[in-house]
C-alpha cells in the first residue's frame, strides 16, 4: 500500500465531498443482472432516495451498484460514484454525477461509510460482507459515526444473523450488537426508519 496514494485519495474525497449532505451508500453485488429483481428494487430505491434528496453513493460498478446510480441519476438528487482500478472486473457505470477513482480498498471503503448517513446492504459476495462487517465493527468500537445499517431481504441475511446469535450465545459480541442493524424486505420500510 502507497501512503502517499492513500493520503491523496483521502484528501481528494474530502474535497468533493465536502459539497454534500444527506448521502446514504448502497452496497451490493457487482454481478447482478440488470434485469433482475435485486436490480429492479435497487434501482426503485435510487430513484425514491434521489426524488427525496438524498444523494446516492455506491462504488461506481455494475449489478446492485449500477442499478441504484441509476435511479438516483434520473432522480433530483446526485448519483456518486467511488470506482476502484481492477485488472478486468470494474469500470464506471454511465449513471454518474461524480465519479472518483480509488487504487486501494481500503480508502474507497472508508469513503463509502465515512460519508454516508445510512448505509443499505443489498445481497452479495465477499465484497458486500467485508463491507457489512466492517461498517458494523467500527459502530461497536466507537470508531465510526452510527449510522442507521439495513440489511435488505431477510432470507438472504438469516444465515449471517444466525451466526451473529452464535457469537453473542459465545459472548464475542453483546446485545446492543445485535442492534446496530435492521433486517428489512422492501424499500418502505427503509424510508419510514430513515425518516424517524
Amino acid at each position: 500500500m502507497n501512503i502517499e496514494v492513500v493520503e491523496s485519495e483521502l484528501k481528494n474525497a474530502a474535497t468533493v465531498l465536502s459539497k454534500f449532505s444527506h448521502n446514504i451508500t448502497i452496497f451490493g453485488s457487482a454481478r447482478v443482472a440488470d434485469d433482475s429483481d435485486l436490480a429492479k428494487t435497487a434501482y426503485q430505491l435510487g430513484r425514491r432516495l434521489s426524488d427525496q434528496g438524498f444523494n446516492v453513493l455506491t462504488g461506481a460498478g455494475p449489478g446492485i451498484m449500477k442499478a441504484a446510480n441509476k435511479g438516483a441519476f434520473e432522480g433530483k438528487s446526485s448519483s456518486i460514484g467511488f470506482n476502484i482500478k481492477l485488472p478486468k472486473e470494474q469500470k464506471p457505470n454511465p449513471y454518474l454525477d461524480q465519479c472518483l477513482m480509488f487504487e486501494h480498498f481500503f480508502t474507497r471503503k472508508v469513503t463509502l461509510i465515512k460519508y454516508a448517513d445510512a448505509c443499505v446492504f443489498f445481497p452479495g459476495g465477499f465484497g458486500t460482507a467485508d463491507e457489512l462487517l466492517e461498517v458494523l465493527t467500527l459502530m461497536q468500537t466507537r470508531k465510526g459515526k452510527q449510522v442507521k445499517v439495513f440489511l435488505l431481504g431477510k432470507e438472504f441475511w438469516q444465515p449471517l444473523i444466525s451466526w451473529f446469535k452464535t457469537l453473542k450465545q459465545h459472548q464475542y459480541i453483546s446485545q446492543s450488537d445485535l442492534e446496530l442493524f435492521c433486517i428489512v424486505d422492501d424499500i418502505d420500510s427503509i424510508f419510514e426508519k430513515i425518516k424517524e
